[in-house]
Parts: C-alpha cells; sequence; structure tokens
C-alpha cells in the first residue's frame, strides 16, 4: 500500500542574492507576489494538497519567516478594535496549529541536496515532499495536488517539469526520458545543468518534488556536484532503477521567482487574476506598453 504524503520540506536558507539589496534585511521568500509573500503561496499549496506538517530548513536571517507563521497578537487587538475585519481574517490564516509547523537550521548554504538533508530526522522513514518557494504555479489544480494523484498512481519520485528552450537547459536539473505520453515521462537518467549541445531532452525539473526517504541515504555521503554544491539531482539519479520515477507535465504556469523578470511578470499575472485589481492593472500596463511604444 502506498504511503500518504504527509510532510513537506521548505528549503528556505539560501541567501537571495539576486534580489540585493532588499535580501540583505528580508528573505527572500518574503518578497510578495500583489500581497502575499512567496512561502505563504508554497505553504498554501501544500496544504490544498493534504500535506499535514511543514518543515521549514532555515538558515540565518530568517526569522521574519518564524514571525510570519505565528500570531501577531498587538497586531490582531489594534485591527479587532478598529473593526477591520476583513484584514484581520488575511492575518489569522498563515497560523497553522500547534505543532504542525517545524524548524531546522542549515548552517552552512552547501546546496538544496545538504539542505533537505538536514530535515532527515524530521521526515523519518516516508515519502514526501519538496517545494522551492521561488518556483511559484498559477493552476486550478495545486501543482503539489496533482503530483499526490500521481504518486498515489504510480507510487516511487515524482518531479514536476516543463519544457524549456534548449538554451537553457544548462539552468536546470534535465530529464534522460525513457518513455512519455505527454503528460507523464518515464526517468532514466538525471542530468544537473547540462550544456546543450549533450542535454538529453529539454524536460526541466521545476521545484516541486516527491521522493522517497531512501533519497538520504546518497545525501548523507555529501558528495559535492555542480558548483562544488551537494546536489539534490545527483543523489535522484543514484535512485533511479529502484522504484518508479516520473517527471509531471504539470497544468498550470509557474514563474520563477527567483529571477527578476519572472517576479515582475508573477506580480502582473497574479494582479491581474485578482477582480478588484483586473482593470487596474490591465490600464497601468497598456499605458506603459504603449509610452514604450510597443
Amino acid at each position: 500500500m502506498t504511503k500518504k504524503i504527509r510532510k513537506a520540506v521548505f528549503p528556505v536558507g539560501g541567501l537571495g542574492t539576486r534580489f540585493l539589496p532588499v535580501t540583505k534585511a528580508m528573505p527572500k521568500e518574503m518578497l510578495p507576489v500583489v500581497d502575499k509573500p512567496l512561502i505563504q503561496y508554497a505553504v498554501e499549496e501544500a496544504l490544498e494538497a493534504g500535506i499535514e506538517e511543514i518543515i521549514f530548513v532555515t538558515g540565518r536571517g530568517k526569522a521574519a519567516i518564524e514571525d510570519f507563521f505565528d500570531h501577531s497578537f498587538e497586531l490582531r487587538q489594534v485591527l479587532g478594535e478598529r473593526g477591520k475585519s476583513a484584514e484581520l481574517h488575511t492575518i489569522e490564516f498563515p497560523v497553522l496549529e500547534a505543532g504542525s509547523i517545524v524548524y531546522t537550521r542549515q548552517q552552512d548554504p552547501l546546496g538544496l541536496g545538504h539542505a533537505v538533508w538536514c530535515a532527515r530526522e524530521l521526515v523519518g522513514d516516508e515519502p514526501f515532499a519538496i517545494l522551492l518557494a521561488d518556483d511559484l504555479v498559477m493552476a486550478d489544480t495545486p501543482c503539489l495536488k496533482q503530483m499526490v494523484d500521481v504518486f498515489e498512481e504510480t507510487g516511487g519520485n515524482v518531479v514536476a517539469v516543463e519544457d524549456v528552450p534548449p538554451e537553457h537547459t544548462n539552468r536546470y536539473g534535465i530529464l534522460d526520458v525513457a518513455s512519455d505520453d505527454g503528460r507523464l515521462a518515464e526517468v532514466k537518467g538525471l542530468v544537473e545543468k547540462p550544456d546543450p549541445a549533450v542535454a538529453p531532452s529539454t524536460l526541466s525539473i521545476i521545484g516541486r518534488y516527491i521522493l522517497l526517504p531512501e533519497i538520504f541515504d546518497y545525501l548523507s555521503e555529501r558528495k559535492k556536484g555542480a558548483g562544488g554544491e551537494i546536489q539534490l539531482t545527483d543523489s535522484m539519479a543514484r535512485m533511479i532503477g529502484q522504484a518508479p520515477f516520473h517527471g509531471l507535465r504539470f497544468e498550470g504556469t509557474r514563474f520563477d521567482c527567483g529571477d527578476k523578470a519572472g517576479f515582475f511578470e508573477a506580480n502582473v499575472a497574479f494582479a491581474l487574476a485578482r477582480p478588484e485589481l483586473h482593470d487596474q492593472i490591465k490600464d497601468i500596463v497598456k499605458t506603459y506598453a504603449a509610452e514604450d511604444g510597443h
């Protein structure tokens, strides 16, 4: 019987150097898309997929994340006294049941694989999800929920994938595909950031994973890969052939919010999706596009 996916790991210990200077004093995961931080979108996606325990792998300077998912008694009192019930509701949701969020510290930024390894004792011996808040997905059915449905069907490891331009394969982990029905691709190999000339496909892993706990056996070896970091992809590749491994072409739109242009695009797209903002944002975009001569 396939075990239920109950736990999700959120590696949030990164430095966010691409968004300096703001990330000098603010975690990149707290950057807002319209009026919610990236990390809230990711946590909401996990909860909608049935996740029961949130595991944050933090680093220095990430206290704002812990505070965000806790009660703000002073703010609650002020909003209550002023009768601002709608605003009060918006700050209540991120606060989850006591014990459902846990934190562990990644003391040294040694790569995504190392960050996930830091959560090994909290995950234990069960399959689990990983969500990278930098990758924001707009979808009718949350991306992770789509993946959980596939996991319940196939078992094994499942990653979310999308096709990228051939010249961009050196930015991502790329699948070597055994078979592909247009939705699910059976994985026979993984290559981290291959040169376009030798990339086995253009199917790129985005920041959503469901992995078996055996991944920790390989991560514990702490072998360095591309960029001198402990790469999650390298350990995932060593699991191929031991259990089913699939890439899911998820339904939805992914925004790379680790990139300034992608972050801006996400703000525009999510604002346009809000009925109360749609017309204003549309007019603003039209105005600036017209001034630019396009």
